[in-house]
């Protein structure tokens, strides 16, 4: 097994890889911004290195200093975690050539379905259903574009093809404002991911928004590990997701693991892989891999008693899964509620001291947050802040206990969305399953 393992990443799942690392019995080094000095897996690692000052593009996104860091302390790996360079495939062929190992797939890979646009060409080939056949690169040809959304249809969405977390999305009604929003989405890429490259596929209204996690070992062995239901969202971004999913035809979920678990062998995939989807009139249609762990990854691990990061290095390593599909038994329900530093009302982000914190517990209950009484919240990073779960026998225990949950957790000091939870969980159409 590894011996050393560099984390580079913060906040909660930079606390999560070093929990996985601790019961591995491997050394952590935490990297971390100037800022980032006192956050708790910093505190806790085995050793930690200052990266770069408190501004993520000088710091996190630094890819000479991470490298630099695994050599001054003779770390075997690199654990990415997720956003920043999770994704980043010439970040993991840098750190691949130094002499790491990368903790997710390998570089080749990462760029063939890493980019959107790949991805939906490799999807398409073994029959995966997509939303559109047109998935290629856009140019500034308005001729060619309009072309290309007349055969869609409007209204279309345009998206970058690399990045993600919902950013960069930007919805085309008419021909009128085509040009225009594709040239917004080309700015806002280039800007959020480095890259201006944008495609276009068919907009669908309202669809529920279903993924499907996979773990792969690069030997043949592929595991799904039940779909997570993701469709809460604010500004395209996940706020709250659920497992296993519910209302959906079971011939349709196998259909799509099935094709899942071809593309995993086909592609040699190793590591953990989640397959998004848009779900809409009874069908599923593929949108994009994420090569990375998900920040929803712990109510998969809830329902199926499998601890995803774990298995992960594991991988890494070499070892081949030690489980096979029919070991993965469901059982029960889970509920993630992101919990950002920001307004319920408007999202806006807030900064700040935490001044108090009260967490709640009982049975069911999780909590996955790297904060404290007296830690400040900075205004350079992502507002999620922490990660309240909950589990039960069944969706309607699952929802009362995070009720509960959601009722006995007290932040002070910064503004939290925790009031815009309660007031999703008691509304009647996320209360399906008991309202009359």
């Amino acid at each position: 097994m590894f011996k050393k393992i560099v984390i580079a990443n913060r906040g909660e799942i930079a606390l999560r890889v070093l929990r996985a690392c601790k019961e591995l019995k491997i050394k952590t080094v935490a990297l971390h911004s100037v800022i980032d000095r006192k956050s708790k897996h910093v505190l806790l690692a085995d050793e930690s290195i200052c990266i770069g000052p408190s501004k993520a593009s000088e710091s996190y996104f630094n890819i000479p200093s991470i490298i630099s860091a695994a050599e001054v302390t003779n770390a075997d790996a690199i654990h990415p975690g997720y956003g920043f360079l999770s994704e980043n495939a010439d970040f993991a062929e840098k750190v691949e050539k130094s002499g790491f190992v990368f903790i997710g797939p390998s570089s080749k890979i990462i760029k063939k379905i890493g980019n959107k646009i790949s991805a939906i060409g490799i999807m398409k080939k073994i029959g995966m259903p997509c939303l559109s056949d047109f998935s290629y690169r856009l140019d500034e040809n308005f001729q060619n574009n309009k072309k290309i959304a007349e055969r869609i249809g409007y209204p279309i969405v345009i998206k970058p093809s690399l990045g993600g977390g919902g950013l960069a999305i930007n919805v085309v009604q008419d021909e009128n404002e085509l040009q225009k929003k594709i040239l917004l989405t080309k700015k806002e890429s280039k800007i959020l991911f480095q890259n201006d490259e944008v495609y276009m596929e068919k907009f669908l209204n309202n669809p529920r928004h279903i993924e499907v996690q996979v773990i792969s070992d690069g030997k043949g062995n592929v595991i799904c590990l039940s779909e997570r239901d993701c469709s809460i969202q604010r500004r395209n971004q996940k706020i709250i997701e659920e497992a296993p999913v519910k209302n959906i035809k079971e011939s349709l979920l196998r259909k799509v693991r099935k094709l899942c678990v071809q593309v995993c062998i086909e592609l040699n995939y190793c590591g953990v892989g989640t397959f998004e989807f848009l779900y809409k009139n009874e069908s599923m249609y593929f949108i994009e891999v994420n090569t990375r762990i998900q920040v929803e990854h712990t109510i998969t691990e809830m329902i199926t008693n499998f601890d995803l990061v774990k298995a992960q290095i594991k991988i890494a390593f070499g070892l081949p899964l030690d489980l096979k599909q029919e070991d993965i038994h469901i059982f029960g329900h889970s509920i993630e509620c992101r919990i950002n530093a920001e307004d319920s009302i408007n999202f806006s982000p807030s900064s700040g001291k935490i001044t108090k914190l009260h967490v709640p517990g009982g049975l069911g209950i999780r909590w996955e947050s790297h904060i404290y009484t007296g830690y400040h919240i900075s205004h350079h990073y992502d507002s999620m802040i922490a990660k309240l779960i909950s589990y039960g026998e069944s969706r309607e225990i699952a929802l009362l206990r995070m009720k509960n949950a959601l009722s006995e957790l007290i932040i002070e000091g910064v503004r939290t969305n925790i009031n815009f939870h309660k007031k999703i969980l008691n509304s009647d159409s996320f209360n399906y399953e008991t309202s009359s």
